[in-house]
């Protein structure tokens, strides 16, 4: 997939730079001592409308540096500028609400609740009325309720979920969580959607419709989109440019011709007899 020629005049969305995690370091005027890097030194400019990859082996870094975009962890060093503004330090709630919406490598559906209210109570950010409202239940509160339903359904009927909507979450087949998880995520109304290995899991049949269904809620939602996936049929079959992970660190970045032949990226899945292969 190629992007377009004037693809480098789109507005950047996200640009990291210099972001970095250490575990159990001590702080010291010279820098961090000992400890545990799981990033060091990543950056990564995304501009709107792109749908990137972040691949790696296992361990890589590459949840770290979602965990810290989306204000899960914090950041030892480094900025992480969603439109300008500097995201390191501000509480997930707050990032979420200025248009960061993510997955998760492990799928967090919230599984007594059922499917419906699962993706309305993302919608809760977004309500329009006060506490005042909701105390009262006045006239205010129950359209707004009503109209976060509806909307609720719309979304849950682009992934095929309307028919499941009063069931609960648990009661979902593997691939129709996934899905669900996705339509929750959009209910926050993102403008850059970080997707955590979504097709984890997912049989070759779940695996094409998940392709599909990206670049389906990208132009539909005007999204922007980082996606880590293990399976590099998705990767190569989806993203326009890929960077690549490997000990906390940036190894390689371009597009899935220039990855699959890169020898640090055939070395860090394979192993140096991998350049032999």
């Amino acid at each position: 997939m190629t992007m377009s020629a004037n693809a480098n005049d789109r507005p950047v969305v996200l640009e990291i730079a210099g972001l970095c995690k250490n575990f159990g370091g001590i702080a010291t005027e010279a820098g961090y001592e000992g400890g545990l890097w799981a990033v060091r030194d990543f950056d990564l400019t995304v501009r709107q409308g792109e749908l990137v990859g972040l691949i790696g082996p296992n361990g890589a870094g590459k949840t770290t540096v979602f965990n810290m975009v989306s204000g899960l962890l914090s950041a030892t060093s480094g900025q992480v500028n969603y439109y300008g503004r500097n995201l390191v330090g501000q509480p997930a709630y707050a990032i979420t609400q200025a248009g960061i919406g993510r997955t998760f490598q492990n799928i967090r559906v919230f599984p007594k609740l059922t499917v419906l209210d699962n993706v309305r109570i993302a919608y809760h950010p977004h309500a329009g009325y006060g506490l005042v409202n909701a105390i009262l239940q006045d006239a205010t509160f129950e359209r707004k309720e009503r109209e976060m339903v509806e909307k609720a359904q719309d979304l849950l009927a682009l992934f095929n979920l309307q028919d499941r909507q009063e069931e609960l979450a648990s009661n979902l087949p593997y691939g129709e969580q996934r899905r669900l998880e996705i339509a929750r995520a959009l209910a926050a109304e993102p403008k850059l959607l970080l997707l955590d290995e979504p097709a984890a899991g997912m049989n070759p049949k779940e695996t094409h419709v998940l392709m599909d269904m990206t670049h389906f809620i990208r132009e539909k939602f005007h999204l922007t989109i980082v996606l880590i996936e293990h399976q590099m049929r998705v990767v190569m079959g989806i993203c326009e440019w890929i960077t690549v992970m490997d000990f906390g660190q940036i190894i390689c970045r371009g597009d899935a011709d220039l990855i699959c032949n890169d020898p640090k990226v055939i070395e860090a899945y394979l192993g140096k007899a991998g350049r032999r292969v």
